[in-house]
């Protein structure tokens, strides 16, 4: 027969059971809550980092570093230091461009042919640095001049910048592009249509020559470029005009050199071509 004081001891001992498997019940619980917690902590962190490095907040230094601290204080990407802007610099001759802007006009193909393949015309290039004057080729580069004339007469050109000089290899001023500007390389606006070439067979680029700028063959548009000194190039651009008066201009662009003081770049000289225009005769 179980005595008072047994009976007591052993309702204790239950009890103390009883408690002991609630806490144990609590550990295991409050354990499991946790791994789910750290699961979804490093979840975050995790799409965290990937944001970061995606927006340039993380470095690649970064990688592999505890995921927990880089939430908690998150690096900020040091801010690079940005070159001095080149400083264009006066060159004897050329003035402020004319006040205006390109036109911008676009065409989907080229223009019907209207000049006279057996006549004579003149290109003149009236830029802030002084007059270019071309004798235009139609005899052995028609569809060029034609497309040329056309437009120069829809004033295409003016207000448009040559935006590259090259002093080293060849040396050429290239022009005609709507799109290029004097902080901003440019070199890939046209009309809106393309033409075929024209006149590369034994072509030679001496000083003097005014030749078409292209990405591959049949890719010709509105840029162009005037060589002021003897130039290697292979047949590739269609020459279509020889220099017949300011020769001497482009020398003198060509010797201030370049804006970023490379052998290829900007002209030192803030050259626009204020207008452009092409005559018979």
């Amino acid at each position: 027969m179980v005595s008072s004081e047994q009976r007591r001891r052993q309702l204790a001992r239950e009890k103390y059971e009883r408690q002991m498997e609630r806490r144990v019940a609590a550990q295991a619980a409050r354990k499991r809550r946790n791994t789910i917690l750290g699961a979804s902590l490093a979840v975050v962190v995790l799409a965290g980092g990937g944001a970061a490095v995606g927006t340039g907040v993380f470095s690649s230094d970064d990688k592999g570093k505890n995921d927990t601290a880089a939430a908690q204080a998150a690096p900020t990407q040091a801010v690079p230091t940005q070159p001095a802007a080149p400083t264009r610099k006066p060159v004897e001759g050329c003035t402020d461009p004319a006040p205006g802007k390109p036109n911008g006009k676009q065409w989907q193909a080229e223009p019907a042919m209207t000049v006279d393949a057996a006549g004579a015309y003149t290109a003149t290039l009236d830029t802030n640095c002084g007059k270019v004057t071309i004798a235009l080729d139609a005899a052995k580069a028609p569809h060029t001049v034609n497309s040329f004339a056309f437009l120069s007469g829809e004033q295409y050109f003016d207000h448009t910048k040559c935006h590259r000089l090259t002093t080293n290899g060849i040396f050429v001023l290239q022009c005609g592009d709507p799109t290029a500007s004097a902080t901003s390389p440019g070199g890939s606006g046209g009309p809106g249509y393309k033409f075929a070439d024209e006149n590369l067979t034994g072509a030679t680029y001496p000083a003097g020559t005014v030749a078409m700028a292209n990405s591959g063959p049949g890719t010709n548009g509105s840029q162009f470029f005037l060589v002021y000194k003897d130039t290697q190039l292979d047949p590739k651009y269609t020459p279509f005009g020889k220099i017949t008066g300011g020769l001497d201009v482009l020398q003198k662009i060509a010797a201030a050199g370049t804006l970023e003081g490379r052998p290829d770049g900007h002209p030192m000289a803030d050259v626009t071509l204020n207008s452009v225009t092409t005559a018979k005769g």
